[in-house]
């Protein structure tokens, strides 16, 4: 049978450990008493076959968030070792006690998982194929959080090889410890109203689903970062032709440093894009655009990303840099198609060689959130957005999840 030849020789050693002691029973001295036979079903560990494999891409690490709520976001890689057709029927993670923190059955799946080299999204896994599942686990205010986090993934598998490979088998996969650390502590990266989060944690949006294969492995830096981009009082981010800079009321802001520490790498010789579309033809080391990598201490650097071209300010690597700080100007260039604010914290100084670090803004407003399909609808003619603002109201210590718009102090 495929993938099983190796359970057959088990079988071996222990019938032939079994013959040894029998034959050597009658050498045992009568005043002995010979062992007491021992049952190798009642000591054999339980072992499963796992025809998909998983693993955390890092140990995650909760984070609250204006939404109310408490997020643990964070991917599994799965593999489908066999030769197997493997369907992902569903996801149940559980906490160390085997309660249910999250379900996803059938295709509700679809949204969080996307299988390597598909053009198309999926829950079917071919043999030897991978796939990266998105996950995210909500703890209401004042709740538990889990001290580990567990997997239950059902499989449907095709053909099957049973009593070995059945045609249906629930895997327990990925264990990780959840990291107990609370999330970072910085004060905002811009200043003044109508800030809008337009891509971020914790659904599967460009930023949360960017997963890197870089230096022979995966990394998820993007995991909560944030494009900035800014509503004027009507709702409107742009009001001019998308392609020109012009049209961005906001074009030019100020960047401020989020905390103190030094400059440990930086970007400042790359022109603006033409806004409207996507830049090709970038390489790798161009994509964040004129860029600052600040040290903040406790292996946590922040990235601010697609500043305006030039160095007015006279920074340099090893500059020490203080909070508030005005560091550079929000522009467009690198992998961008429109002006705006690209920021990210994370646990090494490579803004795309690193994992993604969960962030609190210390102070500030919530002025409401817009609902994905507002975004939608209106995203292509600039606006106008139009903001809920249910929740609207002081905020300290969390994050601003995707959609959400805020009004930041001056320094």
């Amino acid at each position: 049978m495929r993938g099983t030849p190796a359970l057959v020789p088990l079988a071996v050693p222990l019938a032939a450990a079994a013959l040894l002691l029998a034959g050597s029973s009658a050498s045992i001295p009568p005043q002995v008493a010979a062992p007491t036979p021992v049952s190798v079903a009642a000591v054999a560990p339980q072992e499963d076959i796992t025809p998909v494999i998983g693993q955390v891409l890092s140990t995650p690490r909760a984070v609250p968030t204006t939404d109310g709520r408490v997020h643990i976001a964070y991917e599994v890689h799965l593999s489908n070792v066999s030769d197997q057709t493997a369907t992902v029927e569903s996801v149940d993670v559980l906490d160390e006690s085997g309660s249910s923190l999250e379900r996803l059955d059938g295709d509700d799946v679809v949204p969080w998982m996307r299988v390597s080299g598909a053009t198309a999204p999926g829950r079917v896994l071919g043999p030897g194929q991978g796939a990266l599942l998105w996950l995210d686990v909500v703890v209401d205010p004042g709740g538990a959080l889990p001290a580990s986090l567990h997997h239950d993934v059902t499989f449907g598998l095709d053909p099957g090889a049973p009593p070995i490979i059945p045609n249906r088998l629930t895997s327990r996969l990925a264990p990780t410890e959840v990291d107990a650390a609370p999330a970072a502590v910085i004060s905002p990266p811009l200043e003044g109203a109508g800030w809008l989060n337009g891509n971020s944690c914790c659904e599967v949006t460009p930023h949360r689903g960017s997963v890197i294969p870089l230096n022979g492995a995966l990394h998820a830096p993007e995991r909560y970062a944030i494009d900035y981009v800014r509503l004027d009082d009507k709702g409107f981010f742009r009001t001019g032709p998308a392609d020109q800079l012009g049209s961005y009321p906001y074009f030019g802001a100020d960047i401020l440093a989020v905390g103190d520490g030094p400059i440990v790498s930086m970007r400042s010789d790359l022109p603006e894009q033409t806004p409207g579309a996507d830049p090709s033809g970038l390489p790798l080391d161009e994509y964040g655009g004129n860029h600052i990598v600040q040290d903040l201490g406790d292996g946590v650097y922040a990235f601010y990303a697609h500043l305006q071209p030039g160095n007015p300010l006279g920074l340099e690597v090893g500059r020490q840099l203080e909070a508030g700080e005005r560091i550079g100007l929000l522009g467009n260039s690198g992998n961008s198609d429109a002006p705006h604010l690209h920021f990210q914290l994370m646990d090494s100084p490579s803004p795309l060689g690193s994992n993604g670090l969960p962030f609190v803004y210390d102070s500030f407003a919530l002025a409401g959130e817009v609902s994905p399909e507002d975004l939608l609808a209106a995203v292509a003619a600039g606006g106008p957005f139009t903001l809920d603002t249910t929740d609207a109201g002081p905020a300290e210590d969390l994050y601003p999840i995707w959609l959400a718009v805020s009004d930041y102090p001056s320094p």
